[in-house]
């Protein structure tokens, strides 16, 4: 009796484990997709940015990878005073065609143009379009002051 009641509790063990591994076994993984940008190595960045914040940091990076993706994106801040056409405009001043950048410090002291740009990055890993990154872009950050005057994205 005792000998029947050990098998079948082996038996029950044994079905168990071998739901549980089916149950792993047939669960699909999500692969980690990259974002639809890249970054670009932090010894890229200017000494001015030693100190600041990741949030920050990473913007710069984004903005050394990604140029064209801020191009067509205003800024809220009130820097088109300043001469800047877009919010790339906050972060590079110029590359030449050697590849060579100088960069623009504004962006360091300035909230509204890195959440502007985090927006972006946000906005491009959910998959959306140039023109409604635009469009939400606008309606975001309108309220916050004059727009650089930056040209349209196309499509």
């Amino acid at each position: 009796m005792r000998f029947q009641a050990l098998r079948q509790g082996s038996i029950l063990l044994v079905l168990v484990l071998a739901a549980l591994l089916a149950g792993c076994a047939g669960q699909s993984t999500t692969a980690i997709t990259a974002a639809p940008y890249s970054l670009a190595p932090a010894g890229a960045l200017p000494d001015f940015l030693a100190d600041a914040a990741p949030r920050v940091r990473d913007a710069y990076r984004f903005a050394i990878a990604n140029p064209h993706a801020l191009e067509t994106v205003p800024c809220y801040c009130g820097c088109g005073n300043m001469g800047h056409t877009s919010n790339l405009s906050c972060y590079i001043q110029t590359i030449d065609e050697a590849g060579s950048i100088t960069f623009d410090n504004h962006a360091d002291g300035c909230g509204i143009c890195v959440d502007i740009t985090q927006d972006v990055m946000r906005l491009m890993n959910d998959g959306r379009s140039p023109k409604a990154i635009r469009d939400y872009i606008d309606s975001t950050y309108s309220p916050f002051g004059p727009s650089t005057d930056t040209i349209m994205p196309q499509g």
